[in-house]
């Protein structure tokens, strides 16, 4: 009885021995693996930590470069949109020809949007002064610019052909609108009223009232338009 609880107490004593060996020894290892961890740390960092300076320094100048970039575009458009509404005052005060050099400058600086609609405007705004040539030569520029929508470029051809119509040879205006008589163009109305009313000056009643009954027979062509037609079938046939 005693032998064993000597022992007894002999092996608990052994555990607890054994229990902090091994916590020892696993703080032994940790600490060894900490330090190799510093130490390959260490070896990285001299070896890129210049790249790593480097990288993060691009990213701050690229943060802030696309942070003013995006203050001067938003600032950019403000102004151009003030610039453009004194041009459209001047136009409604009748000042066109201040009104068709304050659109030019806008057309000229201006992006998007209001660039495209300044170069309509300052076209508009020779027609009123009278000068027909020079708005149908800022038309013609704006239907022949590749980077504008193509809606726009075919409104412009119209609005040029429908000033060529005035005092212009009817032959052309028939060429320029052409293309825009094609199924599903949405200017096609438009476009075969133009060809029509050229036909009519051209002296060619017969293709001009054919012109005209095609739009009397297109539903889709807009009720008014069809309406004027159906009163210019009717005039050409008596």
């Amino acid at each position: 009885m005693g032998w064993f609880a000597s022992g007894q107490a002999s092996g608990y004593g052994s555990g607890r021995s054994a229990g902090r060996l091994e916590r020892r020894v696993s703080d032994i290892f940790q600490e060894i693996d900490e330090e190799l961890r510093r130490e390959n740390f260490a070896k990285l960092w001299e070896r890129y930590g210049r790249y790593v300076i480097i990288i993060a320094i691009l990213v701050v100048i690229a943060v802030a470069a696309g942070v003013e970039w995006r203050a001067y575009q938003q600032s950019r458009r403000r102004a151009e949109g003030v610039r453009y509404t004194v041009a459209l005052d001047l136009a409604r005060q009748g000042k066109n020809k201040e009104a068709a050099e304050a659109f030019a400058v806008v057309a000229k600086e201006a992006g998007g949007g209001h660039a495209v609609l300044a170069r309509f405007e300052e076209a508009a705004a020779k027609a009123r002064l009278g000068d027909n040539s020079g708005a149908i030569a800022v038309y013609d520029a704006l239907a022949g610019d590749g980077s504008v929508d193509s809606e726009y470029r075919d409104a412009a051809t119209l609005l040029a052909a429908e000033h060529r119509l005035k005092d212009g040879n009817p032959k052309d205006v028939i060429d320029h609108v052409a293309p825009l008589i094609a199924a599903g163009n949405p200017w096609r109305p438009t476009a075969l009223e133009l060809t029509a009313l050229a036909q009519l000056k051209s002296g060619n009643k017969a293709e001009a009232r054919t012109t005209y009954q095609h739009l009397v027979d297109d539903l889709s062509v807009p009720q008014g338009l069809r309406a004027r037609a159906a009163e210019m079938v009717t005039a050409l046939a008596e």
